[in-house]
């Protein structure tokens, strides 16, 4: 996957590294942003939000969606995530998932530093082999 030119900057990039600053990552300090776009054209966005009981936390991914989700919105068109890191920030596994319950398998994806370097993939890239409710049809 290229790396694309921070000059010409993604346009879901600006709200989601505003919202990474809102992070509350005061054990790891690693704030993550995240930003979709939902099919009614609409930026939804989440940050991290850490719990001194670890896992208890919530990823930025799993926060955009569930504001997109209370808004009425089941459906994702792409999405971005951003955190200071040497290379672009992957999702987690559990967030991946996410994203595929919402989103189709060529959905975009852009993972990003904060440096500007970004990495296009999709979902179905993300997430091969994914669980989907037809898995659930003899249940």
């Amino acid at each position: 996957m290229p790396a694309s030119d921070p000059a010409n900057s993604h346009p879901l990039r600006a709200p989601a590294a505003a919202v990474r600053e809102n992070a509350h990552a005061p054990y790891s300090n690693f704030k993550v942003g995240a930003a979709i776009r939902a099919k009614s054209g609409t930026v939804y966005v989440g940050c991290n939000v850490e719990n001194v009981a670890y896992p208890e936390g919530t990823c930025a991914e799993a926060g955009a969606i569930a504001a997109m989700v209370a808004a009425g919105e089941t459906e994702l068109l792409e999405a971005y995530v951003i955190a200071d890191c040497p290379s672009p920030v992957p999702p987690c596994g559990g967030c991946r998932q996410k994203l595929k319950e919402f989103g189709a398998t060529g959905v975009e994806v852009t993972l990003a530093t904060t440096d500007g370097v970004e990495i296009k993939t999709t979902i179905g890239d993300l997430l091969p082999g994914a669980f989907d409710a037809g898995h659930m049809e003899r249940s």
